[in-house]
Parts: C-alpha cells; structure tokens; sequence
C-alpha cells in the first residue's frame, strides 16, 4: 500500500503551491486553486511521519459528497474533482477564522470543561454535564487560522472588536454553521451516526459574496458517536463508540505524545498505519452509506493525478 505525502506537481497555469497539514493547494492563474489532499495525517497540530494509504481518497470524496449536498444552503467553492484525491474549485479570500460547531461535550471542550472551564469561546456551558452529554442546543466556538503553529480558541467578541470578520459578516458566518451543521447532523442519523462536533472554513469572492471552502464533515474535520448504545454508554460513564481521527490522538496520548515541546512521536509500525487506513475506509462506508472504491494504484498515483489534472484544466 503506497501513501502519497508530498506533491511537486507541475500543472498548467500553476502559479504557487501552498503545503497545509495534509492538503497541497496549487494556484491555477489567480483564479482556481487544485487541492490535492495527501495520505499525510496530522495530530496535536503536529504532522505525523507516515502517511495513511487511501486516505486522502476518503477525505476528498467525503467532502465533494457533502459540498453537493450542502450547495443549497451556502455556495461552494467547489467546481470539479478529476481525481479521487484532488478537488478543483474557485480561489477565494479565506476568513482568518474557523467556525467550529459543537452539538455534545466531547474532544478538546471536554477536558476543559473537566479541568473547571464553565465558558468556552465566551459561551457559557451549564453546569453538571459528563463528557459526550448533548448541549441543549449547538454552540459555535471559533478559534483562529493560524498559518504555522496551533490555532487558538476565541470568542466572538473578540473576533468583530479585532477586526477579524465585520459583524455582518460574522453573523451570516453563523447562519450558515448552524443551517450545516443541522443538515450534516439530518444526514448521519440516517446512516445511524451522530455528528458530535465539526468545523467550516468560509471565504469572499471580489463581490463579497460568502463561500463555503476547503473540507466538510470529514473524519478529520469531524467527530462521529454511533447512534446505536449512545444513550446507555452515556448512562453508564462508558467511551462512545466513535469515528473520527480522536483514536489516533488516543494513541499517541497512550503513548506519551500530546504535540508538547520535546516530545516525540512514537513508532508507526505497518500493523499501525493499516489499522488506521482500514478505521478512515470504515467511517468513509458509514458516513456516506456507500462501499468504498479504492483508486487503481497499478500505475503511479502522481502520474495519474498530474494527467488527470492537466485534462481538466486544459
């Protein structure tokens, strides 16, 4: 099984490539952007040192599903995708936040919430919940878009009075996170999921209008609970059965990394990185109700993505 974990490709029009934590993002004539999305896999801000075989596959598919079945209620940046790990769609001006939407209390806003944090972002979080109990509504907790580095948590009181985002903007910002994150919690209930938490990355064309971009609810965006035991695991204080990329946190975690200065990452054996391919194929099957079809690896999969790519742009 091959990974694909760095990309040098060469398209037509390219003007500049941009390396995130997973996703390679080439500017095509200052007007499109091809988002190649790699098998790299990060975690704690910190990407690991093998890749994941299939899983870019699965995240870029994830999100062109949910991009199309979302495009009533936000435009998308989305145009094409000529190859199962690269989307191609308009180039737009991010906001410097990320709008993170949170239905139960799980993940990072847990372990606060267990070291004695009642206000999260500025929200304020009642007071006797356990961890994975269900908000009485959604809650929005923003963090920062950090280029390099860790993104930070913030309110968005801070965000307006900084300048970040117009309050107009701001407010529309959260129209949208919530009208998606009620849309992506209708669709995982039907395939017997629950949508715990996930984040939106939105940006502005020259006219100003609003766009949904990047990834939306993938594993790595996303947190799934299976529906099915959730209410008696919650009664009885036992872990949610889960999808999500929290399993490779908890083993890293286990295994004494949590991003910390001086910390190293531990050794992904093959048995690892398989276990972790077949986990992102499972949550790709369930979430999006489909068999999973893996790409033909017989030739060179940067081969086949730089001719695929180049076809559509040409």
């Amino acid at each position: 099984m091959k990974a694909v974990v760095k990309t040098k490709f060469q398209f037509p029009k390219q003007k500049s490539l941009y390396e995130g934590k997973v996703r390679d993002v080439y500017n095509i004539d200052d007007k499109y952007l091809a988002m190649v999305v790699t098998d790299r896999i990060s975690a704690f801000d910190v990407v690991l040192p093998k890749g994941i075989p299939y899983k870019g596959q699965v995240l870029n598919q994830i999100a062109a599903k949910f991009l199309d079945a979302t495009a009533d209620i936000v435009p998308n940046w989305k145009l094409a995708t000529p190859d199962p790990m690269v989307t191609i769609g308009k180039r737009l001006q991010p906001f410097k936040v990320e709008m993170v939407v949170r239905g139960y209390l799980a993940g990072s806003a847990w372990r606060e919430y267990k070291a004695g944090s009642r206000t999260l972002c500025g929200v304020q979080l009642p007071e006797g919940m356990v961890e994975n109990q269900k908000f009485p509504n959604p809650i929005i907790t923003p963090t920062t878009k950090a280029d390099e580095g860790h993104d930070e948590n913030i309110s968005r009181q801070e965000i307006i009075s900084q300048g970040l985002v117009s309050e107009e903007d701001y407010t529309q910002l959260e129209n949208y996170t919530y009208a998606l994150f009620n849309r992506g919690t209708e669709i995982a209930a039907k395939q017997g999921l629950i949508l715990v938490d996930t984040k939106y990355e939105f940006g502005k064309d020259v006219d100003g209008k609003i766009y949904l971009i990047d990834e939306i609810h993938t594993p790595d965006s996303s947190r799934y609970f299976y529906a099915e035991g959730y209410e008696e695991r919650l009664k009885n204080g036992e872990k949610q059965r889960q999808l999500s990329k929290e399993f490779v946190r908890e083993w890293l975690m286990e295994n004494g990394f949590q991003g910390k200065e001086n910390q190293q990452v531990p050794e992904m054996t093959d048995e690892f990185i398989q276990q972790v391919s077949e986990r992102y194929i499972e949550l790709y099957e369930h979430i999006v109700g489909e068999k999973f079809v893996k790409a033909d690896e017989s030739n060179d999969i940067e081969a086949r993505i730089q001719n695929n790519v180049t076809a559509y742009l040409n």
